[in-house]
């Protein structure tokens, strides 16, 4: 019998983390554990301890911190940075939802509070870099506040990005495809001012709830869902006493489309929203947070990745237009060529439940581990 034929640098890579697959869980769980809600420094400095700790652990040196905007974010790396893995240690979820939603592995099924959004992408990176021996010439960011919109790691991101080669978001993938296109964000609140007058009397007063479901419905008709527009009323308050006109009512209005002629199309009709009802005020703040990001900025590197895919042996990959926003909007909007979505294979994100395929994360590791060496294997681009 003629013996096999002896196994490809890539596929050896591939093997030699699917041998490591239950160290992985074990990291992902002792992550997981660690609770890092973005509204909990004190959690959060305990997670990026957590992520410092594996650095050292699994690729023989830990990272430094950066302050920004009063919060602490960490970044490693070695040589002259030509790559940036990107990442996010903070989830939706507040203390305490591990008492009753602890991580488990149920049918090769990963869950727990944070572990697709996005514990299980910072695992994988470090155990890429790891199965890669520490290679030269990449910087790993990971942040604490990505969930709420990013307001004080935007500015270290783009400093990270600057000039690279390639930025790789450890996002979760969309069913499996990576995240070649997003949608650009944008977050509005608008607050209506009334005048206040006892229930029984209602023509007296000017009512700010009645006002505020006239301005959600007039918002909500801002949707093209056709273009795939998104202009989506969700936080709502108002009102005082059970017996009192309100004299004041807030909402928040969530905002994506896929090219910015839209996003500013939102913009206008936001800016220019009026009361229906007389003795009521509007007044609208917020605006365009992340631009679209383009299939351009990832072509190159999508290509690449399906290149490296198919060396080790991985099925033909995807690249979707994602309708959520990531910090890789901020990467691709100074230019630097990025990919997104090379994080866990799973789903439910933000909702009860989220869940990892475990089997997966050994190939996604490999995945990035091979395309980070394709990069920094390619000849350096001009200065």
């Amino acid at each position: 019998m003629t013996p096999p034929p002896p196994a490809t640098p890539a596929r050896a890579l591939l093997e030699g983390l699917r041998h490591r697959q239950a160290e992985m869980v074990d990291c992902l769980e002792t992550l997981v554990n660690q609770e890092s809600p973005s509204d909990d420094r004190a959690l959060l400095g305990a997670a990026l301890d957590t992520v410092d700790g594996m650095l050292a652990r699994l690729v023989g040196s830990g990272g430094r911190r950066v302050e920004a905007g009063g919060a602490a974010h960490l970044v490693w790396e070695t040589g002259r940075p030509r790559a940036l893995l990107l990442c996010h240690v903070d989830t939706v979820w507040p203390r305490g939802t591990l008492a009753r939603w602890p991580f488990s592995v149920d049918r090769g099924r990963a869950t727990g509070p944070g572990v697709v959004d996005m514990k299980a992408g910072i695992v994988q990176a470090l155990f890429a870099l790891s199965a890669l021996g520490t290679p030269e010439g990449v910087r790993l960011l990971v942040t604490t506040d990505e969930e709420v919109g990013s307001p004080s790691s935007r500015a270290p991101i783009e400093e990270a990005a600057s000039g690279l080669e390639a930025a790789l978001v450890l996002e979760a993938s969309y069913n499996g495809a990576l995240k070649v296109a997003r949608k650009g964000t944008a977050q509005y609140t608008v607050r209506i001012k009334g005048r206040a007058w006892h229930a029984s009397e209602p023509a007296r007063g000017a009512n700010a709830t009645l006002e505020m479901a006239r301005q959600m419905l007039d918002v909500a008709g801002l949707a093209d869902t056709r273009l795939g527009t998104t202009a989506t009323p969700t936080l709502a308050s108002s009102g005082t006493t059970a017996n009192t006109v309100p004299a004041h009512a807030e909402f928040r209005v969530d905002s994506r489309a896929a090219s910015r002629v839209e996003l500013e199309r939102i913009e206008r009709a936001m800016r220019g929203l009026r009361p229906h009802l007389d003795g009521t005020e509007i007044t609208v703040r917020g605006g365009i947070d992340r631009a679209p990001m383009s299939r351009e900025i990832s072509r190159e590197l999508f290509e690449r990745a399906q290149t490296v895919a198919a060396t080790l042996g991985l099925p033909p990959l995807r690249g979707v237009l994602a309708p959520g926003g990531s910090d890789g909007q901020f990467t691709a909007a100074i230019g630097t060529p990025t990919l997104d979505g090379l994080g866990a294979v799973g789903g439910h994100a933000h909702a009860e439940g989220e869940w990892v395929e475990v089997e997966r994360m050994p190939e996604r590791a490999a995945l990035l581990a091979a395309l980070l060496q394709h990069i920094l294997q390619s000849p350096r681009g001009p200065e």
